[in-house]
């Protein structure tokens, strides 16, 4: 994996930045959502969140606290696609209006849980390193 030396090459910063974009655009363009203050809060928040938290635990430098970090964010993305899929439940969008923005959330969620999981071995590694050095 090649060295990352800001958030900001992240992809999954970049995803969740992409995808924060399409639910603040939806809240703005769909008439039902920009009416419904508590839920347009609440999803625009959660969208918010995702990259919130990337960016908050990456600039830590320390894999235990990134990794905390990511586990909220994963949270949020969770978050927003119970709020798009509830959307549909209450007639705010039909199925293809957020069709992409559902398929990003996933995609997000699962490569956030795939750095979740390379962290943990990163961090894994290295407490089985500093145990066999000790003189």
């Amino acid at each position: 994996m090649a060295t990352i030396l800001s958030f900001e090459d992240l992809e999954i910063w970049k995803k969740a930045q992409e995808l924060a974009t399409m639910v603040y655009r939806l809240c703005e363009l769909n008439e039902k959502i920009s009416r419904d203050f508590s839920f347009k809060d609440q999803i625009k928040r959660a969208a918010l969140s995702v990259s919130n938290n990337i960016a908050e635990g990456f600039e830590y430098s320390n894999n235990s606290d990134f990794h905390r970090f990511l586990r909220i964010s994963k949270g949020s993305c969770g978050e927003v696609r119970n709020c798009l899929l509830f959307s549909i439940k209450i007639n705010y969008c039909s199925t293809e209006e957020i069709l992409d923005s559902l398929e990003i959330s996933k995609a997000l969620s699962r490569q956030i849980g795939a750095t979740m999981k390379y962290l943990r071995q990163k961090i894994m590694d290295k407490k089985l390193t500093s145990k066999t050095i000790k003189p």
